[in-house]
């Protein structure tokens, strides 16, 4: 049954068709009660006619839907309509498997990370009593941050018909693809034979799944449903090695133990799958098995389980002082530990922004584990009372909650820094990881805590916390002026006051590049300075060249710092239109700072500007669910829902964001833009007067403007603007050659010296 857009089943409006099966279609839909896109699959009447199926397929269904696993779509809503079912479920944005195979196969990285989420994934749901009946890669997605999403628990039994156990090859032949639950390539012997099924078969299938995206060719092939079954049942996959010879050894050994024909010969659970995957080399080659997926290279060095093992989050330190404004202490304390954890090649630690998201939650470590996808915990509290402090901190193995480290620390203020290399020898210690000797850049406590203030407020990006985060750079340069990451933390500042459009680009510019300068002078290893280098050179000075020399030296640190990827994607590779790369720095930035409000909201404006509309709903969507309060993935969200005629939730969208973020007044052309083309000319018109009067009080971008006259057609007033904006050197300027309300000037003989004088042409 073929729905059209806009037609309403229950509180869902059909947005598009994402494709077809056996079993129905898939269709996004928009849930007009919570206002967020879904996935909805419809299953026709004629599918679900037997009672007693139906049954069970609502027993399945349902439970399937309690499965709550980051690498499990989840289910939302399961109903009934006119003899038809539906299930709602989590919309993901991404290629399935099956896509990404068809471009070569998958990087052998790549293809390891994604054997152990699906093998996480399959032990959740074995636990709860489910067996999948359909792995295969069509049912498995791949999303933009690199997570592996398993679709469709459960609903093959929905679809099985009552066939009796050695039906011949004429019935089969018959009976067409109708009558076997599930996709021959992909069904286990016992599947094939209509034997009762048990975890053991999705073991199987597994194994298939692994075997394609190794050697991206399937195991099992044929003309029709009887060769292709007859194979599962009587032949051996060729030898993968004869196929890809860099598929390593250990993982051909693996796959053909889960693809044994008997099922007492395979792996019995998928917890020994698990853990037989934990035996392989700890890193599998980066030239490995085919090409990168059209979003950009998905190069990954992944280390099995044991980076589990080796995997922590730093959670924010509690405050447990008489004074609330300590907890810039307790924080900076804990940031210190894991700056120097982060240091240790084999380690990977998350950043501050995805570990610290949990402050104030009474969450499950488990859950918490889960989200930030570690093994390991760190989390501690901090007492301070006149020059005395406390420090008390654990480190908690996820997997069973035991304590493998614990301290406490009663000491003076002036042993502060003994107590973070003490602490950070220690979790070294108890993960096995050598811990470089750390190199202080300040021996001045009370400089270190101005600091640490000066990072507490300019991570909370309001007009009164970045006053005072001046205030607290300088502070501690008044106090030590050779602190390089003092220098460094003041040019972060002066860049992002302009980014925000707070104040004039012309001036923060310069500022912030002899801020920068200072803390290379002082430090040629800051990276946040040369990325800061990098910002000015392109953005503001239009020298690309250059741009990139900084980012390159920038980046040339390991870990490479979340923000400095964010900088080089947003400010560098975008204004180039190398949308693809952008998509991968945000997508590797996302792995060690899962939660970050700044690449949530740059993968989302890349997808936009890929002119990836819905994906970038999708994608800004499930970022606004999870910071309500970030003006800027609202931002994002209502400039890709405005480029999709969904005018009514971009103006929601967008208004969101001019009360969130005030400053930011950019986000006001493209509010007054979609006012215009939904009609409200009058409420445009004077939108744009009162940011026009706005403009004599303080700085208001000029892009501002040309947004809205890119809106109404009127060329010669955009280009007005554009031109101001050149002269302010406004860092956005260097996106219009991404922009879509652009697009219609672009063969203006006036954009095209624009773009020559920002040296994009």
């Amino acid at each position: 049954m073929a729905l059209a857009a806009g037609a309403l089943i229950g509180p869902y409006e059909i947005l598009s068709l994402l494709g077809a099966g056996g079993m129905g279609e898939v269709y996004k839909a928009r849930d007009t009660r919570l206002h967020r896109v879904i996935a909805l699959k419809t299953l026709p009447a004629e599918k679900v006619s037997d009672a007693e199926r139906k049954r069970q397929f609502l027993i399945e269904a349902r439970a399937a839907s309690q499965l709550n696993h980051p690498n499990i779509v989840t289910i939302h809503d399961i109903f009934e309509l006119n003899g038809a079912y539906f299930i709602a479920m989590e919309c993901v944005a991404g290629e399935t498997l099956e896509q990404m195979n068809t471009h070569g196969g998958v990087r052998c990285a790549d293809a390891m990370k994604y054997a152990f989420d699906i093998a996480d994934a399959l032990i959740a749901a074995h636990a709860a009593g489910i067996i999948h009946r359909d792995l295969k890669p069509a049912n498995i997605m791949i999303s933009d941050d690199g997570r592996v999403k398993l679709l469709d628990f459960g609903l093959a039994k929905l679809v099985e018909a009552p066939l009796a156990a050695g039906v011949d090859a004429a019935t089969l032949t018959a009976m067409g693809a109708e009558g076997i639950a599930g996709t021959p390539a992909y069904m286990s012997p016992e599947q094939v034979e209509r034997h009762e099924l048990d975890a053991r078969s999705d073991i199987f299938s597994y194994g298939l799944v692994l075997y394609e995206m190794f050697c991206g060719e399937r195991a099992f092939r044929g003309e029709t449903w009887v060769s292709i079954l007859t194979a599962v049942l009587r032949d051996e996959p060729r030898p993968m090695r004869e196929i890809k010879p860099e598929v390593p050894a250990a993982m051909e050994e693996h796959i053909a133990r889960c693809l044994r024909k008997d099922p007492s010969e395979r792996f019995q659970t998928m917890n020994e799958v698990k853990k037989d995957l934990a035996k392989m080399p700890s890193r599998v080659a980066e030239s490995g098995a085919g090409t990168a997926s059209s979003t950009g290279e998905r190069a990954v060095s992944i280390s099995a389980p044991r980076e589990e093992a080796r995997s922590i989050a730093v959670l924010p330190f509690a405050n447990l002082s008489a004074e609330k404004e300590n907890e810039y202490f307790s924080d900076g304390l804990a940031e210190e530990i894991m700056n120097a954890l982060a240091k240790v090649p084999e380690l990977k630690v998350i950043a501050r922004t995805s570990a610290f998201a949990f402050r104030g939650k009474e969450q499950d470590l488990r859950v918490i584990g889960e989200r930030l996808r570690v093994g390991t915990i760190l989390e501690g509290s901090v007492r301070r009372a006149g020059n005395r402090v406390r420090v008390t901190a654990q480190l908690i193995r996820i997997s069973d909650e035991s304590h493998l480290w614990s301290e406490r620390y009663d000491r003076e203020m002036t042993d502060i820094f003994a107590i973070q290399d003490e602490i950070s020898q220690a979790i070294a210690g108890a993960l096995k990881v050598k811990l470089v000797a750390p190199q202080r850049s300040t021996a001045n406590v009370e400089a270190f805590q101005h600091y640490l203030k000066g990072l507490y407020w300019y991570q909370r990006y309001t007009g009164e916390s970045l006053t005072k985060a001046e205030e607290s750079f300088k502070r501690a340069l008044e106090i030590d002026p050779n602190y390089a990451p003092a220098w460094a933390g003041l040019a972060v500042f002066y860049y992002g006051v302009a980014a925000l459009c707070i104040k004039r680009a012309a001036e923060m510019a310069p500022l912030a590049k002899s801020a920068a300068e200072r803390a290379l002078a002082l430090d040629p290893t800051v990276s946040e300075a040369h990325s800061v280098l990098g910002l000015v050179s392109g953005a503001v000075e239009y020298d690309w060249k250059s741009a990139e020399r900084h980012y390159q030296t920038a980046m040339a640190v390991d870990p490479v710092p979340p923000l400095v990827r964010l900088r080089y994607a947003l400010y560098y590779l975008t204004p180039q239109r190398r949308l693809d790369e952008a998509v991968e720095q945000y997508r590797r930035a996302l792995e060690t700072d899962p939660l970050s409000m700044l690449v949530h909201f740059g993968m989302a404006y890349a997808l936009y500007c890929q002119r990836k509309y819905d994906r970038a709903i999708e994608h800004a969507s499930k970022s606004v669910e999870l910071y309500p309060d970030f003006w800027l993935v609202h931002y994002a969200l209502g400039l890709a829902q405005s480029q999709v005629g969904l005018l009514d939730d971009a103006m929601v969208s967008l208004e969101t964001t001019v009360r969130l973020s005030p400053a930011f007044t950019q986000a006001v052309g493209f509010l007054a833009a979609a006012y215009f083309r939904a009609g409200k000319s009058e409420q445009a018109k004077k939108l744009i007067e009162e940011i026009r009067e706005k403009g004599t009080r303080q700085f208001v971008s000029p892009l501002c403007f040309a947004v809205y006259y890119a809106a109404k057609g009127e060329a010669d007033k955009m280009f007005e603007s554009m031109n101001t904006a050149l002269a302010e050197h406004d860092p956005t300027l260097s996106r219009v050659n991404t922009e879509p309300y652009f697009d219609p000037y672009h063969g203006d003989p006036r954009y095209r010296e624009l773009m020559k004088k920002i040296n994009l042409s």
